[in-house]
């Protein structure tokens, strides 16, 4: 019997960022029909994380935007005043309590969260207990600044927890169960995670597909590196979980963030997500 998970959806706090960089190539006539942008072009969005426990031990996968954000940087990404720790405090559980920590890549939306300010205003680690896993090529283009957005690897979420880094490379079980493996794309280094529960498959790809009005090929990101092998990416995903009877948890959906994939029986190729 494989090694199964229990686990819940945690909200990290939801943000808000540009709708065109949000939607790439795809022209606003066409994406804001399906979510409507604020006045300054901004679309809402939540930070997804998942709290797993196999009565042993506690991991984490992503800890979102974290809380070390001046008032001017909170106005600017309309950030909710929450982060992971309110999160895990809902469902009673500590900073202290996680063993292990995952993230799918290191952009500030998904890692910043992995360190806090001390009392004396030095960043140090949230989760003093925890190891931190992450594919290796992510971790060296983080620490090179490899990326179009310049202020989204920074330095106050990386240096306070690389003496408790685990390098991941390719595919790798790296707990009992769960499973990493490249999720090219959006970053270079970017991976997915997929574990078992009592139901099956449930999988977490990162910002391959953010929300679910993002299931269609063209429907990527100004943010992604690699638009053309994202779009490959997303593909070979959605084929999988479709034909598999994968769970998808989607990590900046605001409504129902876990869906079913299903062939679309219209269209060849393209495919349906269902709550």
């Amino acid at each position: 019997m494989n090694h199964q998970w229990s686990w819940q959806l945690l909200r990290a706090g939801s943000f808000s960022l540009d709708g065109g960089s949000m939607f790439g190539v795809v022209p606003k006539a066409i994406w804001s029909k399906l979510i409507k942008p604020d006045e300054n072009n901004r679309i809402r969005m939540q930070t997804n994380c998942l709290l797993l426990d196999d009565g042993s031990q506690k991991v984490l996968i992503e800890t979102g935007f974290g809380d070390k954000w001046t008032e001017k940087e909170r106005s600017l990404y309309d950030m909710e005043k929450r982060w992971i720790v309110d999160a895990l405090s809902e469902v009673g559980c500590a900073p202290e309590d996680i063993n292990t920590v995952i993230v799918t890549h290191l952009h500030f939306d998904h890692a910043a969260g992995l360190s806090r300010f001390n009392e004396s205003g030095e960043a140090v680690a949230t989760f003093p207990n925890a190891k931190v896993f992450v594919q290796q090529t992510e971790w060296e283009d983080a620490l090179a600044n490899k990326s179009t957005m310049t202020r989204t690897y920074l330095r106050n979420h990386l240096d306070p927890i690389a003496d408790r880094l685990q390098l991941v490379d390719g595919e790798k079980e790296i707990l009992p169960g769960i499973i990493a493996w490249p999720m090219v794309g959006h970053t270079w280094g970017q991976q997915a995670l997929r574990f078992s529960d009592d139901k099956g498959t449930v999988c977490f790809p990162g910002d391959v597909m953010p929300t679910i009005n993002h299931v269609g090929p063209s429907f990527n990101m100004g943010y992604d590196m690699l638009p053309h092998q994202n779009m490959i990416s997303k593909q070979q995903l959605l084929e999988r979980a479709a034909d598999d009877g994968w769970r998808i948890v989607l990590d900046h959906e605001s409504g129902e963030a876990v869906v079913v994939v299903k062939h679309d029986p219209n269209r060849k190729g393209r495919f349906i997500l269902n709550s």
